[in-house]
């Protein structure tokens, strides 16, 4: 059987850093409650993000084009779900653009025979495929697929279905593109809970190239893990003034309890000192925490998922190819397990080993 490869990843994110500018945003909801001030400062302190990026400027400057926040999120007339797609229209192909050029892939862009798309965050048709293609000048006979509204774990999800064309199809080049933009669903709300959630979310994009030669990161093997009777933790809506998000308090705790039960099975029998690689979707501090404290990892084992929550913020789907893309170049034959988490409650996971 053909053993597909990430051969290469590329990452870009927006040129607005927006982190600094949403904690005061933040505050300013809080209506001068001094409890709650005190509590969302704590979380802060925890949250362990330092950068988070958009196409919305904070300031209204557009010296790097983008949205002015000041005309987009207006105190007391935020945006319809309309006009946050449109903006969405208007940035994602920016965005995708970038990530792609920085895979430099040249005269071998005439040999990709595949597109898989990974996207919660904004919809329309003719979409996003097909934008891309004619910005990037890609083949128009490219079998196109949108994976759409699954949330963190869609990238997983997107490798999936890649590996599987490549397995299918050995001369098969298959363009994964992982791309959201969490920032165009910020809301006015007093809710503190919802405020928190929008205090990780960021925006950021990932295109990677899978194919069968052996180069990068051998997709060794998947696992699905659905925790019973957890459908209600996360979940993701489309509104009236865009996508509806909410995050139970309860999500770490639960995937750790389920990690503790599910690690060889997700293991596929190896065992924890066998993988030396952990690529872990940073969804937050504490969901990092959780998986750290399940699986008795050693601190080290997830440095780059904290270096890239710390540096970008949870970007949904395309944050567990930005920690793939510190490990691409694994000496041949080290062991990893990525895994992501997401509505369901499912943790996606994937075994893969380095080739030098």
């Amino acid at each position: 059987m053909t053993l597909a490869h990430i051969n290469k990843i590329a990452t870009a994110v927006p040129p607005y850093d927006v982190h600094k500018a949403f904690i005061a945003f933040a505050r300013s909801l809080l209506d001068s409650d001094p409890r709650r001030q005190t509590l969302f400062d704590r979380m802060l302190d925890r949250a362990d993000i330092e950068h988070r990026y958009s196409y919305i400027s904070p300031d209204g400057v557009l010296d790097k084009g983008g949205i002015a926040a000041t005309d987009f999120y207006r105190r007391g007339n935020f945006p319809s779900t309309g006009a946050r797609m449109k903006a969405f229209e208007a940035q994602a192909p920016l965005l995708a653009q970038a990530a792609i050029d920085r895979l430099e892939i040249g005269p071998e862009r005439d040999r990709l025979t595949h597109i898989v798309i990974t996207c919660c965050t904004g919809f329309s048709a003719p979409g996003l495929d097909l934008e891309i293609m004619s910005r990037c000048g890609l083949p128009g006979s490219m079998e196109r697929t949108m994976v759409g509204f699954m949330g963190c774990y869609a990238a997983i999800n997107g490798l999936k279905l890649a590996r599987h064309i490549v397995r299918s199809e050995p001369k098969a080049r298959v363009l994964t593109l992982n791309l959201e933009l969490c920032s165009l669903h910020l809301k006015e709300t007093a809710s503190l809970d919802e405020i928190l959630s929008f205090l990780i979310f960021a925006d950021g994009c990932a295109a990677s190239i899978v194919s069968a030669d052996p180069v990068g990161l051998a997709m060794d093997s998947f696992r699905a893990v659905l925790v019973p009777d957890t459908r209600e933790l996360i979940t993701w809506n489309i509104g009236d003034n865009g996508f509806d998000m909410f995050l139970s308090g309860k999500v770490p705790g639960t995937i750790q309890e389920s990690l503790r039960g599910s690690a060889d099975e997700i293991l596929d029998g190896a065992s924890l000192t066998d993988i030396e690689l952990w690529a872990v979707h940073p969804g937050g501090r504490s969901i990092l925490d959780a998986v750290e404290r399940a699986l008795s990892l050693k601190p080290s084992a997830l440095a780059p998922s904290r270096r890239v929550l710390r540096s970008f913020g949870n970007m949904s789907s395309a944050t567990v190819m930005f920690v793939l893309q510190q490990m691409l170049r694994a000496s041949a034959g080290t062991r990893g397990c990525a895994m992501s988490f997401g509505p369901g409650l499912i943790a996606e996971t994937m075994l893969f080993h380095g080739t030098g």
